[in-house]
Formats: structure tokens, C-alpha cells, sequence
């Protein structure tokens, strides 16, 4: 199944298969049943963890800096169409002449705040997060934290993976690792394909789980006897198909509720 990246996040959702749940429980069998020897990866933005509310704090406090009331209000809910700002400047109420005339200084306001751990620390779980990375440690096997986050950002994401409840490095008998990108300027793409080698030394890489559609062809490649699974939830929005394989899941919860996809 391909699933173009350029499709709206409900688009994406109508996708997510029926039975995606029994994928999920079927990794946690495999990793059981290799213990140690398996390894799970996990990006962390828009995968594990749900960046609305840091986006929404730094609109807010940007909006209280130069005391315009609509943004000084802004919600996560104010960033439900995805990353674009200026979307979120229109869902909070700003008229469009005025979102074009305040938005390249609002971005370079987002863009000294965002990539920092005083403000990851805002991030919210994504659903069922928490309770199956839980789960995946209590198979005895690694969890590999592999996100584009610098080293910058390690102090205030391991807070928040704790705050939110899942593991965090180094666990029990050092099988949580967190790997992340020696400074902002390196490129995602190129560091994670560069990280598939270390991932590979570790053991048996299970499965692979990434909200961008290129992150997850990349798995697909690198580990072709993994399950890789994608996260219907955002992304870059850079026109790529995911390749055949890759399932899609729209959060970890494994909890069957009728009314969900």
C-alpha cells in the first residue's frame, strides 16, 4: 500500500488498517521472544510524542511579548492542521493581511525556542505511548530512542520521556538508548541513515516506528525483515510515497474502541 506523504493527516487515518493493533501485538511477541537480542526503534516528534502544546506555548508567549491577544491564547488545538504557523496564526483568529505582516518575526521567535529542552519539556505523550514502550522493556529487549533532536535537546527530553511515562535511558541493565544528532545543523535524513549501521550492531532490529514517510522507507530499506511502522499523525510534508509493507497506526494504544480508526 503507498500512501502519498502529500495527503492531509484524515486522509492519512482513513488509511490506517483495521487490524493494525495485531501488528503492534505481533512485535511485542517477536521482541519477547528474542529478549536482549531485540531491538526497537523510535523516533520521538510526532511519533511518540505530540508537539502541539510546545507549539502552541511559544505562539502564546510570542503573542503576550508583543501583547496581541489572539495569540497570546493560542492552544494546541490552534496547531491541529499540522506545522504550518501560519495556519495556526489564522486558526487563533489573526486576519490573513496580518499573519503575512507579523509571521517572518513570530518564525525567528519559534525558531530560538523550539529546538531546545527548556521548551521540549512541553510535549505531550502521543496515546498509548507511554504503556507500550513500557511494554516493550518488559520483553527484556533494547529500546533505541533515534530522533533528530541535537545533543542540546538530551537533558530536557529524558525529563519529559519521564514525565510522560515511558522509559528512559539508560534502564534496566542499560537497554534504553537515546541517539541524537551532535548539533542542529546536521540533516535528519542523512544522521538516521548514518545510525541504521549502530542500530544493526546492536542486535536484531525488530521493528522501526517514524512519522516521516522518508524515515520510514529508509527503515524499510536498511531492515527489510523488520516491521516498520508509520505514524499517521504529521509530518514534513514532502511528496513521498511510503513503501509497500509499511503499516500505518494512528496512535499505541491497544485498546479496541469502536469509535476509533
Amino acid at each position: 500500500m503507498y500512501l502519498p506523504a502529500s495527503m492531509a493527516f484524515e486522509d492519512l487515518k482513513q488509511r490506517v488498517r483495521p487490524d493494525w493493533r495485531d501488528t503492534l501485538k505481533g512485535i511485542l511477541e517477536r521482541a519477547r521472544s528474542l529478549g536482549p537480542q531485540a531491538v526497537l526503534a523510535f523516533d520521538l516528534d510526532s511519533t511518540l510524542f505530540d508537539n502541539r502544546p510546545r507549539q502552541a506555548r511559544i505562539l502564546r508567549e510570542y503573542g503576550e511579548a508583543q501583547a496581541l491577544a489572539l495569540l497570546s491564547a493560542c492552544e494546541p488545538r490552534h496547531w491541529d492542521t499540522g506545522w504550518d504557523m501560519r495556519a495556526a496564526m489564522r486558526a487563533c483568529g489573526m486576519p490573513d493581511a496580518e499573519v503575512e505582516q507579523r509571521y517572518a518575526d513570530a518564525r525567528a521567535f519559534w525558531q530560538e525556542r523550539f529546538f531546545t529542552s527548556a521548551y521540549c519539556v512541553s510535549d505531550e505523550a502521543i496515546e498509548g505511548a507511554a504503556a507500550f514502550t513500557q511494554a516493550v522493556a518488559a520483553t527484556s529487549a533494547q529500546v533505541v530512542y533515534l530522533t533528530g533532536r541535537h545533543e542540546a535537546m538530551r537533558e530536557g527530553t529524558v525529563a519529559c520521556l519521564a514525565r510522560c511515562g515511558m522509559v528512559t535511558p539508560p534502564g534496566a541493565d542499560g537497554r534504553v538508548h537515546l541517539i541524537m544528532k551532535p548539533t542542529l545543523a546536521e540533516n535528519d535524513d542523512a544522521f538516521k541513515r548514518d545510525a541504521h549501521a549502530r542500530l544493526g550492531r546492536m542486535g536484531i532490529v525488530v521493528a522501526a516506528f517514524d512519522n516521516e514517510p522518508t524515515h520510514a522507507n529508509d527503515y524499510r530499506h536498511r531492515f527489510p525483515e523488520a516491521t516498520v511502522i508509520h505514524l499517521a499523525t504529521d509530518h514534513s510534508g514532502r511528496a513521498v510515497e511510503l513503501m509497500e509493507g509499511i503499516v500505518s497506526v494512528p496512535h499505541f494504544s491497544m485498546e479496541d474502541v469502536t469509535h476509533r480508526a
